[in-house]
Order: structure tokens, then sequence, then C-alpha cells
């Protein structure tokens, strides 16, 4: 694998939440920016390129699958992990057939999200090559 910084949108509406997960993955070496809606996040995608979107599925306003519909239309080729809640797999199973990696439930072991992270990273890799 190469040595470049894995860049990571990571888009969710519990502020705290999304800024102790940032935080946690620029100590593993990742390269994080946090946005606080599906709004803001596109927002940053047209100003930056991300390696990877992490996406909460439950947010207010543009919730988490109308926020990968977006992206997807905008940048097919970015893998999208998945969180959520409440014991929830539905969502993230139509989440996936929207063409997301893969989801994760809440609340999350940063282990189990760096492994996801680097999959879809490495496969999104391979698909360009």
């Amino acid at each position: 694998m190469n040595k470049k910084r894995i860049r990571v949108l990571l888009i969710d509406d519990e502020e705290e939440f999304a800024n102790t997960l940032a935080e946690r993955l620029e100590l593993r070496g990742y390269d994080t920016k946090t946005a606080v809606s599906g709004e803001d996040g596109l927002n940053l995608m047209n100003g930056e390129s991300f390696d990877i979107a992490v996406l909460d599925l439950m947010m207010p306003g543009m919730n988490g699958l109308d926020t990968l519909r977006r992206i997807k239309s905008q940048t097919p080729d970015l893998p999208v992990v998945l969180l959520t809640g409440h014991g929830s797999t539905k969502e993230g199973m139509e989440g996936m057939r929207l063409g997301a990696f893969d989801y994760l439930m809440k609340p999350l072991d940063i282990k189990d999200l760096t492994l996801k992270i680097l999959s879809a990273v490495d496969a999104s890799d391979g698909n360009e090559k």
C-alpha cells in the first residue's frame, strides 16, 4: 500500500461524535474533514478531493441515503462507508444497493472503521488500475 495519507470526509450531524471520530482517525494517520450535514459534506466535496466518505444515515434535512445518492451522482467512484444506529440494518442494506461500499453499526469500534476504510480505498484503487 502506498504511504499517502488517506483523505476521509466524515459526515455526521452529531458534531461531538464526528469531531471525536476525526481526532481518532487523525491519530492513526488519516487526513479528515468533518461536515455536520449532507449539504455541508457535498459543499466540501466541491472544493476538495477525498479518498473515501464516511456517512451517517440518520441526519435531519438531507438524510444519509439522499446524501449518498448525490455523492454517487457527482463522484461515482468515491467509496462510501455508512454508519447506522438504532440496531437498524435495513437502511445500511439499502445504502449498499445504492452504491455504498459497506456499513457499520453505531456505536462503532475504531478498529472496525479503519479496516473498512482501508478495504474500501484498496478496492477503489484496484478499480482505477
